[in-house]
């Protein structure tokens, strides 16, 4: 993902921005022959299904797709399972470990290495060579998804982080939207006081962690992080190594003791966005998905949204994540699964998913709708218009190890963050994590 998109002139920018960046996609190697069973006659077919990124909101509109794909396949019945988001991965591993019935599962960009290296899902690329809509799946959606070469889902959803912020706080204060780092944390300390339980920032100590801590000190190192491989410096080096590290998570840990809940050292998703909405904090980093939500809970005018702060240098590393549906290996009923998933990532469905949740649609033909290109989506295709302060870069899907990353992650900083643990120490430890997966990774996905 190195080299930068260069159009400017609608939102399709989103999606080619990550095109031009993307994988070198490919259909190679061996794969399971496309099984070419499906229900006919009076044969009814009981498809098992699960959710990883649950929310309620999303339910209620995938039960509503699922519907019309049972009303279009009458021999298909879709039983859709709802972890709770925070009990979901957990769930599915486990029914993957012991091969309960499953078929089609939610895969994250987060775990698809994992996955994969494992055997617990099936590659889409023959499924996907024969699709109608491939042409139009962008190589953003199809990139997030490939392990070696193959492709292990098929998004619902695009995912890009932006700065929502209490406008009529911000107004009140006298104060403009903060666009560096250092001014999120000066403005949040004049927008704090804990005596009305207000504060300035939405902080997330819990699942998700990552979230926050290594966008900071990825801004803080700047160009000198590898595009490529996002974990790692140009040097060859982790991104925890350098003195611009020290620095970044000083600024995170002030972030936290002077500006943030202290109750929100154990905040995930949806404690972190309830802060926001119902007028505890002012300043919230989120993906898309949040602006339906957000538009239901707070009056228009009271807040807006911004491009992601930058760091000393001028620049913030972005990237585009998600997640989407895959089959399980040792599903019974593959070619129903895939004629469920095609069915889901068509740019219809798609599309009325995406602007009902808040995604950025996975098909090049969906995103030159007015309704991408406006409102609080506006902010995203305005962080794509400058590509030399917005620097996008690799997650590292492709480590297996990366699926406990966050967990890792979220421990070891909550101790830092409690005062148990330095700064120097807890970047020791994150630089020898990713250093193990550096030196480990790659002869269990040559496999598959």
């Amino acid at each position: 993902m190195s080299s930068k998109p260069r159009e400017r002139k609608n939102w399709l920018i989103v999606l080619n921005w990550i095109v031009l960046a993307s994988f070198v996609m490919g259909c190679s190697g061996e794969e399971h022959p496309l099984p070419t069973s499906s229900p006919s006659g009076e044969t009814k077919v009981t498809l098992r299904m699960i959710e990883s990124l649950t929310n309620s909101n999303r339910t209620v509109i995938l039960k509503s797709l699922l519907a019309q794909f049972e009303s279009q396949n009458p021999n298909i019945h879709v039983e859709l399972i709802s972890p709770p988001f925070t009990q979901a991965d957990i769930t599915i591993k486990t029914m993957l470990n012991v091969k309960q019935e499953l078929d089609v599962m939610e895969v994250r960009d987060i775990n698809v290495a994992d996955l994969a290296s494992q055997g617990y899902i099936d590659p889409l690329n023959t499924y996907m060579s024969s699709w109608d809509e491939i042409n139009t799946l962008s190589n953003a959606a199809k990139s997030i998804s490939v392990i070696g070469r193959k492709n292990y889902f098929i998004a619902n959803g695009l995912y890009q982080r932006q700065m929502f912020y209490r406008k009529d706080w911000l107004e009140a204060a006298g104060l403009k939207p903060p666009s560096s780092w250092e001014e999120i944390y000066e403005t949040s300390k004049k927008l704090t006081d804990p005596a009305k339980n207000r504060y300035g920032f939405s902080f997330r100590g819990a699942k998700g962690f990552i979230a926050t801590s290594d966008t900071l000190i990825r801004a803080y190192n700047g160009d000198r992080v590898n595009l490529d491989d996002g974990q790692f410096l140009n040097d060859g080096s982790t991104i925890y190594t350098s003195p611009e590290a020290v620095k970044a998570m000083e600024l995170y840990l002030n972030l936290y003791k002077d500006a943030s809940p202290p109750d929100s050292l154990y905040w995930g998703f949806q404690e972190q966005v309830e802060a926001f909405t119902s007028g505890v904090t002012g300043i919230l980093l989120q993906d898309p998905d949040v602006i339906q939500t957000i538009q239901d809970k707070m009056h228009p005018g009271t807040w807006a949204t911004a491009p992601l702060p930058t760091g000393p240098k001028g620049n913030a590393l972005v990237s585009v994540g998600g997640a989407g549906w895959g089959i399980a290996s040792y599903s019974k009923h593959k070619a129903e699964a895939w004629k469920l998933i095609a069915f889901l990532s068509g740019a219809k469905q798609n599309t009325e998913l995406s602007k009902k949740y808040g995604l950025i649609p996975i098909h090049t033909s969906a995103v030159k709708d007015v309704f991408f290109q406006t409102g609080p989506y506006k902010t995203l295709l305005d962080m794509t218009l400058k590509p030399d302060t917005y620097l996008l870069f690799k997650p590292p899907f492709q480590y297996p190890g990366n699926s406990s990353w966050d967990k890792v992650a979220m421990e070891t900083g909550q101790v830092m963050l409690s005062g148990n643990a330095t700064i120097e120490e807890t970047l020791s430890k994150w630089d020898a994590f990713w250093k193990e997966q550096k030196r480990t990774t790659g002869l269990e996905l040559n496999k598959n």
